[in-house]
């Protein structure tokens, strides 16, 4: 029986980058991934928080959990933080690309800053990872890339221009990426969550929203951010291997319902 049928999931020997992994389910993905194995590099922007995460899931894996902090919303911080994390970590197996935000303004009203803002951050951060990291995948002959996009690439509302079309243009990218990366065993892929209750759908939806959410979904319920975690490991791990330029719904039946 071969290591790939014993251990699918095991990430002993890799290194993962998280972007986002202060909080939310950038946190709950890198826990993951550090319980099966790897070593992991998390980023944020808020120093503190980094570091409290970093020093929790270090000490709650026992894996090498290093945190970074980086601003991906700039294409300089961006640049860097590849820079520092493969200056830190020795190398990145696993680019999870989870760093976004949305700004609620409808096709009518959205402001070119918060337009250039979102783009920046939801979109081309992960193309200059990708840039960035995938050289050294391909020397290696292997590695794994994950964009976290949104069900709101797949469908959307009035306000979210600008969240779905930066959303959308993950998925464009990883067909393209993926087919490239490919030959040199590399996966790309993207997870479009659903309604998850992380901080930011939070702060910015009215209650009556959260309930409309919740209520859409097959399950009834918003989910909770450990529930996404294992999409990304089966991506990240060889149990995937075969799994490249999917988009993988992970919504609690929201995109099952017409209507």
């Amino acid at each position: 029986m071969s290591a790939y049928q014993n251990t699918p999931f095991d990430l002993s020997g890799r290194t993962a980058l998280v972007t986002g992994g202060g909080r939310g389910l950038g946190k709950e993905m890198a826990r993951l991934l550090a319980k099966a194995g790897a070593d992991v590099a998390i980023c944020s922007r808020t120093e503190d928080q980094l570091r409290a995460t970093a020093a929790e899931l270090g000490a709650e894996t026992g894996r090498r959990v290093e945190a970074i902090v980086a601003d991906v919303g700039q294409r300089a911080g961006t640049e860097q933080l590849a820079k520092d994390s493969i200056e830190r970590m020795g190398k990145v197996d696993i680019l999870v690309s989870n760093a976004g935000w949305n700004i609620p303004q409808p096709a009518t009203g959205i402001q070119d800053a918060d337009w250039d803002k979102l783009l920046e951050l939801n979109v081309t951060s992960s193309m200059v990872l990708t840039r960035a990291l995938a050289p050294g995948m391909m020397e290696r002959k292997w590695g794994r890339i994950i964009y976290i996009s949104s069900i709101m690439a797949l469908a959307s509302t009035a306000d979210r221009v600008a969240y779905s079309t930066t959303k959308a243009a993950l998925h464009g990218m990883v067909k393209a990426n993926c087919l490239h990366l490919g030959p040199h065993g590399i996966t790309v892929n993207c997870i479009a969550p659903g309604p998850f209750a992380t901080e930011m759908p939070m702060s910015i939806l009215s209650q009556a929203q959260k309930d409309s959410f919740a209520s859409r979904t097959a399950l009834g319920r918003w989910g909770e951010p450990p529930e996404l975690a294992p999409t990304a490991l089966l991506l990240a791990s060889d149990a995937g291997r075969y799994l490249t330029g999917g988009i993988v719904v992970v919504d609690g039946g929201v995109t099952a319902r017409m209507w």
